[in-house]
């Protein structure tokens, strides 16, 4: 893979005119907002999503 994937839009205020920053890797700054933040990819779950079969509590 050689290319990264980016934000669609910000996490902050939904708008989408992102740009990258120059902080560092994975930093985007947001121009609707004036917010900065930074993506970092953990991982993958070695266990992987399980359903929830608890449903809540009953009424």
């Amino acid at each position: 893979m050689s290319e990264r994937a980016a934000p669609f839009y910000c996490p902050y205020c939904g708008d989408e005119d992102l740009r990258p920053s120059e902080t560092g890797h994975g930093a985007w700054e947001c121009a609707a907002c004036n917010r900065g933040f930074q993506l970092k990819f953990l991982g993958l779950l070695t266990r992987g999503l399980q359903p929830n079969d608890g449903g809540g509590e009953a009424i």
